[in-house]
């Protein structure tokens, strides 16, 4: 039994850290305005791997940027999340980075919603109806020479606030229908695996 029980919990101990993901200039992200971002988390799979985000620039909070990047995975099963309101495909750009190419399309989220199961969010990524457990993921990020970065994805319970003073509580990334607070976020195992 030994070799079983490394097999399923060893992984949750070995560094699964990925590479960061060059989101482009940050000239691309207008302040307070909505962008859908589309890129490959692992370019060398293909297009398996594409993922999206939207992505507010919050302008700067005490001289320091402020971003808020939410995931479009739904965390009830996992189906891709949509911006509820209109996007604008005319102003729609690709930017190539040495990575690969990166989608940014504008939207104006009244809400997020997903199409599988009837779950909704708030613009902040709150649960607001249908079956989800939690807010939605989010990414931290970093700057680097004028780029956003896309770090490591987190979990998160429950946002107060907008934008750059919004408060949250950050979890390490959990999977879908899984609880990060409370008794019930006790009782699920540990995660052997990056769900980015």
């Amino acid at each position: 039994s030994v070799p079983i029980v490394g097999f399923a919990i060893l992984p949750a101990f070995t560094n699964q850290e990925r590479s960061s993901i060059d989101l482009g200039p940050t000239d691309n992200f207008p302040e307070n305005e909505w962008i859908e971002a589309t890129f490959l988390l692992e370019p060398a799979e293909g297009e398996v791997s594409r993922r999206t985000a939207f992505v507010r620039n919050n302008g700067l909070l005490e001289n320091v940027p402020s971003y808020t990047i939410i995931s479009n995975r739904c965390v009830h099963l996992g189906c891709p999340v949509q911006a509820s309101g209109p996007r604008n495909e005319e102003e729609r750009k690709t930017v190539k980075t040495e990575q690969a190419e990166i989608g940014l399309t504008p939207v104006l989220p009244a809400n997020y919603t997903c199409p599988c199961h009837g779950g909704a969010y708030d613009i902040e990524g709150n649960r607001t109806a249908g079956p989800p457990v939690r807010a939605m993921d989010r990414y931290k990020f970093a700057i680097e020479n004028g780029r956003l970065l896309l770090l490591e994805p987190y979990s998160v319970a429950k946002v107060e606030g907008t934008g750059a003073r919004a408060t949250l509580e950050a979890y390490g990334i959990q999977g879908p229908g899984e609880h990060v607070d409370g008794l019930s976020g006790w009782l699920y195992p540990i995660q052997p695996q990056d769900l980015r």
